[in-house]
């Protein structure tokens, strides 16, 4: 019976233990995310990641957006075999996704309210950021369906090839700016984990 003590004992010091660690780590400051911070402009992307035009071979018709989060790139299909290809911060471990969506909503400037599960996750996050330079989401955002995901703009261009975020894409501001300008409300947007074989 001793033993039996002793052997639930120790399973509740380590479930305890677990849960005191898991919390710590949810609450710990998220990199990519820095409000009022302002974007460094200095700040040079890996040529990889810088927009470009590529050879990309795809069934898609031109206008589609294709992600692809293992690669850190964002294509906009030109037809042609063509396409802009934009480098990408995607979501960190955890805060990866895949699927078919569209644009539902375009803005400017936008103000970022984080969605209640940032919250839980993150509680030092302002409730609240009008939109400008130093907001998260940058220069512009493209809202994805009816989800809390966007392609959005950043503060933080060093997170450009990286996987910090909360499960959106951000561009540098340049760069979303230019994605924004090409495409309507109503984008189709296929998100990959993997290549297409």
């Amino acid at each position: 019976m001793t033993k039996f003590r002793h052997l639930i004992w120790m399973v509740m010091a380590a479930v305890g233990l677990m849960l005191s660690v898991s919390q710590g780590f949810a609450q710990q400051p998220d990199v990519g995310d820095q409000p009022g911070l302002l974007p460094d402009d200095s700040v040079e992307l890996d040529p990889e990641f810088r927009k470009q035009t590529v050879y990309y071979r795809t069934t898609e018709a031109p206008g589609t957006i294709i992600v692809s989060t293992a690669e850190r790139h964002l294509y906009l299909v030109q037809g042609g075999g063509r396409a802009i290809r934009y480098g990408i911060g995607v979501g960190r471990e955890g805060f990866q996704w895949q699927g078919l969506l569209n644009i539902s909503r375009k803005a400017e400037w936008p103000d970022w309210t984080p969605p209640p599960e940032m919250i839980v996750r993150q509680p030092y996050l302002p409730r609240f950021m009008a939109g400008g330079p130093g907001n998260p989401l940058g220069a512009r955002a493209m809202y994805l369906g009816a989800t809390v995901y966007r392609i959005h703009g950043t503060n933080r261009p060093d997170t450009i090839g990286t996987a910090v975020s909360s499960g959106c894409f951000r561009l540098v501001n340049a760069d979303v700016t230019d994605l924004y300008n090409r495409v309507p409300v109503g984008t189709k947007v296929i998100v990959r984990q993997k290549p297409e074989l």
